[in-house]
């Protein structure tokens, strides 16, 4: 099912007002492996082609490759200082290990080629992300790669449904962050009227089950910036993120 969606990018979250772009994305939500958003850092700093942090760089990404697929998730390391290289990629928990991996085989040279020189990047898709830094970032909560999508349809009553959207969101966190959920992922659904409101959470794995709770409780508290009264919406991080529709968008096995 597809619907006009709508985007706000967030560079960092201390200049949100500063730093959010409006561009409208038509059928985002048809297509099962569509491109999202992309940041390069230049915080970092940059490398020079055919250098130590390039060849560690390509070695990483052949590595993630390898290894998300089979699970939906893997975080590696190459080189040493002050050449090394960090990277972790997730997929969605519901995509196939085969829908992974072609979303990988997509988001790897696209990143390369949107970033072609940066030590730093991110990039989403609907299926899975990429990340790299020159930075140790595992297991912190990224606050600084941030964006969000929402259905441009609003619903007729805002406040009900945000309440309920929140609540929904909120139960399926402490599903995902329960003890022995490793997955960090949780889905679920619930009467809304005559309709039902569905949703989705997901942790990166490299975070703690408390770390991803706190992660996707700062996220939620963000709907009435993200999505207000929004038939369908999403924030997406570089640590976690949630999405809820008014209409089923998870892929059932």
């Amino acid at each position: 099912m597809s619907s006009s969606y709508s985007s706000k990018r967030i560079v960092s979250v201390s200049v949100l007002a500063l730093a959010i772009q409006l561009l409208l994305i038509h059928s985002v939500l048809g297509q099962d492996n569509a491109f999202l958003y992309h940041k390069c850092s230049d915080i970092e700093g940059s490398f020079t082609s055919k250098s130590p942090y390039e060849s560690n760089l390509d070695s990483l990404f052949r590595h993630l490759s390898y290894r998300v697929p089979s699970n939906g998730f893997a975080t590696s390391s190459a080189g040493k200082t002050p050449d090394k290289v960090n990277g972790l990629s997730l997929c969605r928990g519901d995509a196939s290990s085969s829908d992974c991996g072609s979303c990988l085989a997509t988001a790897v040279p696209e990143i390369r080629q949107r970033c072609p020189n940066n030590k730093a990047g991110i990039i989403w898709y609907d299926n899975c992300f990429v990340k790299y830094s020159s930075t140790d970032f595992f297991g912190k909560i990224d606050y600084e790669n941030k964006f969000y999508l929402y259905n441009v349809k609003n619903v007729s009553d805002p406040a009900s449904f945000n309440a309920q959207t929140r609540a929904l969101l909120t139960d399926l966190t402490k599903k995902a962050t329960a003890g022995g959920n490793r997955k960090l992922y949780a889905t679920g659904e619930q009467s809304y009227g005559e309709k039902k409101l569905y949703g989705l959470v997901q942790c990166t794995r490299d975070l703690r089950s408390e770390t991803c709770k706190a992660c996707l409780d700062g996220i939620i508290g963000e709907i009435p910036n993200c999505c207000d009264g929004k038939e369908g919406g999403r924030v997406v991080g570089g640590s976690c993120n949630f999405r809820y529709e008014i209409y089923p968008f998870v892929k059932v096995a």
